[in-house]
């Protein structure tokens, strides 16, 4: 454990009403608001991801505060404008987690939990999770056009957009019944994409990667495949391979500017099997 160890969540909200105060607090605190707080909160969640990812697991303490400090900041914004405090966000994140919980908490309250919910109820935990999130949908939009899709964040990545998009879609009903088709359409989208390279209209050929883009990701999420965790990962992955071949050629007195393709491509495939066998290796042990 270390010195900050015995901080407690009320000395963390206190230290955000003085870095806020317009006296004393630190200038650049006190200038921020709703909107330029965001981008650090998608940083900070994307990097309390990347640790994870990584297993760097000593480095997530301190990840996971600079998230928890990103709500702290959204709380003292709407306690200075008398919309709502951090006990608020905890009631409400309560409240929902009990009700949405019904096979644990049959009553909605702590002291109702329960143990050893049966194989049933097990089996409907998910469709009843969509049940009462859709309900909560219908509260809030009142059931205008739209609704079925209408709480889905536009900030999202859009890679994980599409992905809740398609899921929120499939829900009722619409999707594709085979795997097969979607692989179907990802090669109608790919065919589209090349008429319109042939075509040589980049408006349509920017429409087209999008339509590929977004197929792709309806056959991630069919197979419950998160999209923007494979596509991090295929970065690390290149990243690694590529650094390889920069080494490589180092070592040999060369660099990128001076090698030609073939000779990056193989180092390329001499990092992949590498890759290869280390994988081999660590799955024997």
């Amino acid at each position: 454990m270390n010195e900050f160890a015995h901080y407690s969540l009320d000395d963390l909200l206190a230290l955000m009403a003085v870095l806020r105060d317009p006296e004393q607090g630190c200038p650049w605190d006190v200038k921020q608001d709703w909107h330029s707080i965001v981008p650090h909160t998608l940083e900070e969640a994307y990097e309390v991801a990347d640790v994870i990812e990584r297993r760097a697991f000593d480095e997530l303490p301190s990840e996971l505060g600079d998230l928890l400090f990103q709500v702290v900041y959204y709380s003292q914004f709407a306690h200075e404008e008398g919309r709502f405090d951090f006990q608020d966000v905890i009631d409400a994140l309560m409240s929902k987690m009990l009700k949405r919980h019904p096979h644990v908490f049959p009553e909605g309250t702590l002291a109702s939990r329960r143990r050893n919910a049966s194989a049933a109820e097990i089996e409907n935990i998910d469709r009843r999770w969509e049940q009462l999130k859709a309900e909560e949908r219908d509260d809030r939009h009142d059931q205008e056009a739209g609704a079925v899709l209408a709480d889905i964040p536009r900030g999202l990545p859009a890679l994980t957009r599409a992905a809740k998009l398609t899921k929120r879609a499939s829900r009722v009903g619409f999707d594709w019944p085979d795997t097969r088709d979607v692989i179907a359409k990802i090669r109608e989208e790919l065919d589209e994409v090349e008429e319109a390279l042939d075509a040589a209209d980049d408006d349509h050929v920017r429409e087209e990667i999008g339509d590929l883009l977004f197929a792709v990701v309806n056959l991630a999420r069919q197979r419950k495949i998160d999209p923007e965790q494979a596509l991090r990962a295929t970065n690390g992955k290149f990243e690694r391979r590529f650094g390889y071949v920069e080494q490589a050629l180092a070592q040999s007195g060369r660099t990128l500017e001076e090698a030609d393709l073939a000779e990056m491509d193989r180092h390329w495939n001499d990092a992949k099997h590498r890759e290869r066998e280390r994988n081999s290796t660590e799955e024997s042990l």
